[in-house]
């Protein structure tokens, strides 16, 4: 399942509000490594949810957003976070 791992979690969310990005930058902002994140982008580009471009050495990735299961995994994680957030508070 795409949202099983919280790093692919936080990738989508990343990649949801800085746009594109270049790999080394989402580790930083996933607080991960690189050895978790790049698996985690395999299967996120193997499924179609990203997209990835070369720009000389290095690669760039971005969601996939004519792709529609895209569209659907934000909201899920927007709603996640929503009653995360609300839990926490309540």
């Amino acid at each position: 399942m795409i949202l099983a791992s919280t790093c692919r979690r936080r990738i989508i969310m990343t990649l949801w509000k800085l746009g594109q990005v270049n790999v080394m930058l989402l580790v930083r902002k996933v607080n991960s490594t690189y050895s978790q994140v790049n698996p985690n982008l395999q299967i996120l580009l193997k499924e179609g949810i990203t997209i990835e471009e070369r720009l000389g050495h290095k690669r760039v990735i971005k969601l996939n957003r004519e792709n529609p299961k895209t569209e659907i995994l934000v909201q899920v994680l927007k709603i996640f976070e929503n009653f995360r957030t609300k839990q926490v508070f309540d």
